[in-house]
């Protein structure tokens, strides 16, 4: 190897280093020098119509492998946990991976008060997408199962026990999502979200929906993931009531320690 050669294995060395050691955007966290908004618009209507075509899709297709319910939902839950997870792992370096108007609504919040996050124009962008996604999400899940494309669901979910449910599955996935933040953990993400969210689907009366733009692609579909019309505000208010008590528990549980005095 020649001087110059020895020279520039150096400097090329030295570069892998520095790009080694250059903090990483983790999935689910918004990126640090965040691509265009386009881009990032696409990625969260992508993403929530995958999601939302994993969670009906998969319904769909329990249903028609067994009359146990108790299998559908398993199933149903397995293939939410793993679809979830990959999407976060894929989309999160883009757009945060959000697919949820109450994670976006929340890091706003949490922006605005001088942390990181969405700006208002952002999250005014972001919203409509996740909507959008999820209705396509939906359409597209039917028509691959050969059902009416669109064709409103007929399960009420009004309960009052499911509305505490979507209270108790919104506010833990808050809390667990800007916990992992505020711990500086959110590479755990894919993992930790889609787990939840799994655990949450048995644990919670309303098998955690947790999302208002999945409530309403839900909406329009009446296979066993669906949601009557008439249920969907009822669930989308306690979403918003359930990601108002998760932030809360994040500034309790997550205060800022004292400087030790010395």
């Amino acid at each position: 190897m020649t001087a110059t050669e020895a020279t520039e294995h150096d400097r090329a060395g030295e570069r892998a280093m520095a790009s080694a050691t250059e903090p990483q955007p983790a999935p689910g966290a918004t990126p640090p020098q965040a691509p265009p908004l386009i881009a990032r618009a696409a990625a969260e209507l992508v993403g929530t119509a995958a999601l939302v075509a994993v969670v009906v899709g998969s319904g769909i297709q329990a249903t028609e492998l067994t009359k146990d319910v108790g299998l559908q939902l398993l199933a149903n839950s397995t293939a939410t946990v793993f679809g979830l997870g990959v999407l976060i792992t894929l989309l999160g370096p883009v757009s945060g991976a959000h697919f949820n108007p109450a994670v976006t609504l929340a890091e706003w919040w949490t922006a605005r008060r001088g942390g990181a996050g969405v700006t208002l124009r952002e999250a005014a962008v972001y919203v409509p997408a996740q909507v959008v996604g999820a209705v396509a999400g939906s359409v597209l899940a039917d028509a691959m199962f050969g059902e009416p494309l669109v064709k409103w669901s007929t399960h009420d979910r009004s309960a009052g026990h499911l509305l505490l449910g979507e209270v108790v599955a919104t506010a833990g996935l808050i809390l667990l999502i800007f916990g992992l933040a505020r711990t500086d953990r959110l590479r755990f993400a894919p993992v930790a979200v889609a787990s939840y969210i799994g655990a949450a689907y048995w644990f919670t009366s309303s098998t955690s929906f947790a999302n208002p733009a999945v409530t309403i692609g839900r909406a329009f579909t009446d296979t066993f993931a669906g949601i009557a019309p008439g249920s969907v505000a009822g669930f989308i208010g306690m979403q918003l009531i359930g990601a108002v008590i998760g932030l809360a528990l994040v500034a309790l549980i997550f205060m800022p320690g004292r400087e030790a005095a010395e």
